[in-house]
């Protein structure tokens, strides 16, 4: 029989290995420690002191462990590897569950197949890069596999991925999920259009930026890092085609990251930064359509907040985007990646006809509660840990670096 040592519930200890530590990445690891806290397995998050991730996993009651490291693999890495290995061994954990391709490097390095390891890319980091450095990190995938207990997908197109670059892993695939309960609003509760507009009213009146815009004021939202990957530059070119049918329009841009400087000096001034927010979930209800324009994901967080909250999306067909909509949906919320006039097409359309957009937030609000609430996802992380550690460890002969 198992050990109720190797069981996640009381007794059985997880530690995240964690970078980056904002987005959509930190909000999936403090919704796993929030729920494994809830059913007693005794947490530890490792990551960097800076970003809202180690603050908010210590008021959850997250035992967290400063762990300097970077975005990019650099000279600082064997330093970071060490760095792991030591929180390892302070932990004493029954799994390692790595976050994204930084932590899944270093981790793997660290822990060298000693303690159970989960590794979740978040998007593959041979997505983000070309040339000799993508292949590298293809070839390090690939290699890196034979220290991975379990690679966890957030969509079927992600493993899809790992599968066409030769990664022959053993795979789960677990979507991600969102606190349907605070992303909802009054609008989602019955079909009533007044009782949707009241709420976005009140909504903006509630947050500066939009507080003095006039009645009506098609709004359109963005909610991401400010980086290549999140394509914030190709929506700033489709919106200048937008201002022509539109030109009441306004964009708002929730997030910071390196490209905020580039795209406030390309931006025009119906465009606003609103920066970094503690809570996104008003500036959802704020937007008549949420617009993810990235080049790369595995599944992105935003559309699956947006559609709780009831509101349309407009989404570039990256890995993920598809099994995040409505079944029928695709026609009129997909756009090919890096396609401004084809973006611009879509925004339009929906911005245009309210009685469809609201109709579309209806029908997404209603498929992520039946689909992708977050207590799935932590019911089926739960699973995954439970195969995991329950499987005896060969010997290993590479030890955990001092």
């Amino acid at each position: 029989m198992q050990s109720q040592r190797h069981r996640p519930g009381a007794g059985f200890t997880a530690l995240h290995l964690v970078q980056p530590v904002d987005g959509g990445v930190a909000r999936v690891v403090l919704d796993l420690v929030e729920a494994q806290l809830e059913t007693g397995v005794r947490v530890a998050v490792a990551c960097p002191g800076e970003g809202p991730l180690a603050a908010a996993a210590a008021r959850l009651g997250a035992e967290v462990h400063g762990w300097r490291a970077t975005r990019d693999p650099g000279p600082g890495l064997v330093r970071e590897v060490g760095q792991a290995a030591r929180v390892v061994r302070r932990v004493r954990p029954d799994l390692v569950h790595a976050h994204s391709a930084k932590a899944g490097l270093a981790g793997r390095l660290a822990v060298r197949g000693r303690v159970p390891t989960v590794f979740q890319p978040h998007a593959w980091s041979f997505e983000a890069v070309g040339g000799m450095t993508g292949r590298l990190a293809g070839h390090w995938e690939r290699w890196a596999v034979r220290w991975t207990d379990r690679v966890v997908c957030v969509s079927d197109a992600e493993r899809r991925t790992g599968e066409r670059a030769g990664i022959h892993a053993p795979w789960s695939v677990v979507h991600n999920g969102v606190d349907v309960g605070r992303f909802g609003s009054a609008a989602t509760a019955g079909p009533s259009a007044s009782a949707d507009m009241a709420d976005t009213t009140a909504a903006r009146a509630a947050l500066p930026p939009l507080a003095d815009l006039p009645p009506g004021t098609p709004v359109v939202l963005c909610v991401g890092r400010l980086c290549r990957q999140k394509g914030q530059d190709i929506l700033l070119r489709a919106w200048r085609q937008i201002l022509l049918q539109l030109p009441r329009a306004r964009l708002v841009l929730v997030g910071d990251g390196p490209d905020a400087a580039a795209l406030r000096a390309a931006a025009p001034p119906s465009v606003v930064f609103a920066g970094a927010v503690p809570d996104t979930a008003p500036w959802y209800r704020a937007a008549d359509l949420v617009v993810l324009p990235s080049r790369w994901e595995g599944m992105a967080v935003a559309p699956l907040e947006a559609m709780a909250s009831g509101r349309a999306v407009v989404l570039s067909d990256v890995d993920g985007a598809r099994e995040s909509l409505p079944p029928g949906h695709e026609a009129l919320c997909l756009i090919p990646p890096e396609d401004p006039p084809a973006l611009a097409a879509a925004i339009g359309a929906l911005l245009r006809d309210a009685p469809l957009r609201e109709a579309i937030g209806r029908q997404g609000h209603q498929h992520v509660l039946s689909t992708y609430d977050v207590r799935q996802t932590a019911r089926a992380i739960a699973d995954v840990y439970r195969e995991v550690a329950s499987v005896p460890r060969p010997e290993r002969r590479e030890p955990i670096p001092q």
